[in-house]
């Protein structure tokens, strides 16, 4: 008898949690559906990439080729098409991104660890800027240009490039340097070491996940642009591949879909070479913070 209350107390219990069980069933298997549906739709345009990139009669269509061929990577495998535009978007972008998060940890350094009178509004104004679409002000930067005699200048267009990046890569470089403990840094300083010695020795290592992630945005971000370089680049041979795209359209309103397939997985394998070369430093960093509180 005395086994008896415990044996209905824990039947109770079991029967009050199976509204609960069942519910936390359904709601993981609606998650799971739902990203299922996401996954799928993501994958579909990945999958006719590929598919029409082997197909010398691609469509719009997500179907496999009656007859693979190689023959629109060996259309478009020449420098005017693909080797030149891709090396313009390297230097273009490579050179802006560089820029960019140079200045970009140097000010965002700035705004974590020192206090002055400008900090609020500069922060609020950097805040907006990020939000700023830049074809609200691609016209009066055209103007510009054509009156100091810059456009169709790649420096130019880089420094304008690496500028209107700006705000967004101190941004979100201003949030992982806040989370580097000012101990670590006042310990260098004990030592001797100057300002740029402790970024680059102390906050740099310590940071070198989010310095990826921001590296990634700002660089994805650049490779993307189509209407910067389209408005400051005049000379074909200096057209970046964001930009040659276009080409693939006829006058007739006709589209190569296959080469614009095939021209699609080089211009997206620089991207991908990005993310494997910093994706080692996606997750690490900060494991030193540990030491310094106790």
């Amino acid at each position: 008898m005395t086994t008896a209350a415990p044996t209905k107390a824990r039947a109770k219990s079991d029967r009050g949690n199976q509204p609960h069980t069942a519910r936390g069933r359904l709601t993981s298997a609606l998650s799971s559906i739902v990203i299922a549906l996401i996954s799928v739709s993501f994958a579909i345009p990945i999958l006719w990439v590929v598919l029409a990139s082997f197909d010398t009669e691609a469509t719009l269509a997500v179907k496999a080729p009656e007859h693979w061929s190689l023959g629109n990577y060996q259309a478009i495998w020449n420098e005017q098409t693909t080797f030149r535009p891709l090396l313009n978007s390297l230097v273009l972008c490579g050179c802006a991104t560089l820029i960019t998060m140079t200045v970009a940890v140097l000010c965002a350094y700035a705004f974590s660890r020192y206090r002055f009178r400008a900090r609020r509004p500069l922060l609020l104004g950097i805040l907006f800027s990020t939000g700023l679409p830049i074809t609200a002000i691609m016209i009066p930067v055209y103007s510009m240009f054509v009156q100091v005699n810059l456009v169709d200048s790649m420096p130019a267009a880089i420094l304008f490039l690496a500028t209107s990046s700006l705000p967004y890569a101190i941004f979100l470089t201003k949030g992982f340097i806040d989370s580097v403990p000012v101990e670590i840094e006042e310990s260098a300083w004990t030592e001797g070491a100057g300002v740029v010695r402790t970024i680059l020795s102390v906050v740099l290592p310590l940071m070198k996940s989010g310095l990826a992630v921001a590296t990634i945005f700002t660089f994805v971000g650049m490779w993307g642009n189509f209407f910067v370089p389209f408005m400051l680049l005049l000379s074909p041979e200096k057209l970046p591949a964001a930009v040659t795209l276009y080409t693939f359209s006829s006058q007739y309103g006709q589209v190569a879909y296959g080469q614009l397939a095939a021209f699609s997985i080089f211009y997206s394998a620089p991207i991908v070479v990005l993310y494997l070369a910093l994706g080692r430093s996606l997750g690490t960093g900060f494991a030193a913070a540990g030491g310094v509180k106790g």
